[in-house]
């Protein structure tokens, strides 16, 4: 009997458990699928990343070529014909103002010179002998030994002789002028950049015709203790280009180290062709450091007063309405707002018109993202913000977006193809 009790005890005890079991299976399958569903609902949810919109630089910088020149530089010509007697200063020679640069033989100005002279003499004789035959002809007037006619013919005549001396001093005055012009003389302290002649050689006017299809001076003197840069500046820096602007001057030959321009005078007026204005700056050259002639890149910076933010290039939408950026509203839906981009960085852009500080812009939008969509905003990964390591003033080359795809606003249709700034 007691046997028999407790096989059925067992039993009970097992269906018991049986059923105990099932119940929680069928309770946790519930709780799973509530879950799951629960889950199911907020993975449809799409997740994005939000950037804030920097308030742009307060300056603005901009690097350009110049053109380094001498303070003053003088090409030197021939003003008389003739052959290179001997030269004097060469290359990189520094010379003082009035230093005999070469000497030129011109045989042909020397007879010119010597011929001149001896028509000045014999004019002068002339003229001595016009004046004694006047003297002669006046003391016979008392007597009325000659007519009045022939003492006025006798006086002018002493006139005429007087003014072929004049003539005749004056030509030889010319022509040793140009007898100075046989030594060619440095106009200032300075430096000799160019020498162009050798001993030997036949020049003129037209420089040295040993190179008869090309006029070229003989020397070249710049005076160098200081420099005159020369940039073409865009009109957009324009309202900055007066007294006080300062530059940053770099050239090849030296590399590390920085010059300071000082601001000299500007063109006040625009290239039509290249819409830029020719603008001087001035450099002290103490060290003569500096060569005239050196290619220059000129730092430009001038303070801004644009009401203007920065975004990651990764953040802009493009549509059929335009540039257009995805807004994040306070219920966490996405709003498509139109921008005006008004300069393109290195990898980011300025937007002019469209956003705010506060407002939170998704980065790298889905294509899939419509107007209006719910979305849930999630921290991205340290370093995955672009923004934050680049800076607003360096700018980029005018390259054309990446495609990417975007859905067109207020549409469940599949996404049309559009452009998309690379991540």
């Amino acid at each position: 009997m007691s046997h028999l009790f407790a096989g059925k005890s067992l039993a009970l005890s097992t269906a018991l458990l049986c059923v105990c079991y099932l119940g929680y299976r069928i309770y946790e399958s519930k709780s799973n699928a509530v879950v799951l569903a629960e889950q199911t609902l907020e993975d449809a949810v799409p997740t994005v990343a939000v950037v804030n919109p920097k308030p742009g630089a307060s300056s603005e910088s901009i690097t350009l070529p110049g053109n380094i020149v001498g303070w003053y530089e003088a090409p030197m010509y021939a003003r008389v014909t003739g052959y290179v007697k001997m030269w004097y200063k060469d290359y990189g020679d520094r010379v003082k103002k009035g230093d005999i640069l070469a000497e030129i033989n011109a045989p042909d100005l020397d007879a010119e010179y010597a011929q001149a002279k001896a028509d000045l003499d014999t004019e002068r004789a002339r003229y001595r002998l016009a004046e004694v035959t006047a003297q002669r002809w006046v003391a016979l007037r008392p007597n009325h030994a000659v007519s009045e006619q022939s003492i006025t013919v006798q006086e002018q005549n002493l006139k005429a002789e007087a003014a072929k001396v004049r003539a005749a001093e004056q030509k030889v005055r010319n022509i040793d002028a140009f007898i100075r012009f046989k030594n060619i003389i440095a106009p200032f302290d300075g430096v000799v950049t160019q020498r162009n002649i050798n001993v030997g050689d036949l020049v003129s006017k037209e420089g040295n015709l040993n190179t008869p299809k090309a006029i070229t001076n003989l020397f070249t003197v710049a005076d160098v203790h200081m420099l005159r840069l020369f940039v073409s500046v865009p009109e957009s820096f324009g309202p900055f280009l007066q007294p006080g602007l300062m530059a940053t001057v770099t050239v090849p030959q030296l590399p590390n180290r920085h010059f300071t321009a000082k601001f000299l005078t500007v063109s006040r007026g625009f290239d039509v062709g290249t819409r830029t204005a020719v603008t001087v700056f001035t450099i002290e050259n103490e060290d003569r450091a500096l060569w005239p002639g050196s290619y220059a890149q000129v730092h430009l910076t001038a303070p801004v007063d644009r009401q203007v933010f920065t975004i990651p290039s990764t953040a802009l939408v493009f549509q059929e309405h335009g540039t257009q950026v995805a807004v994040v509203t306070e219920d966490d839906r996405v709003r498509l707002h139109p921008i005006t981009v008004s300069r393109l960085l290195d990898s980011s852009v300025e937007v002019a018109e469209g956003i705010s500080a506060s407002d939170r812009i998704v980065n790298n939008p889905s294509a899939a993202l419509l107007d209006n969509d719910k979305v849930r905003v999630v921290t991205p990964a340290s370093g995955y913000d672009l923004l934050s390591t680049e800076g607003p003033d360096s700018i980029a080359t005018p390259e054309a977006p990446a495609p990417a795809v975007t859905a067109n606003p207020g549409s469940k249709e599949a996404p049309t193809p559009t452009a998309h700034s690379p991540q």
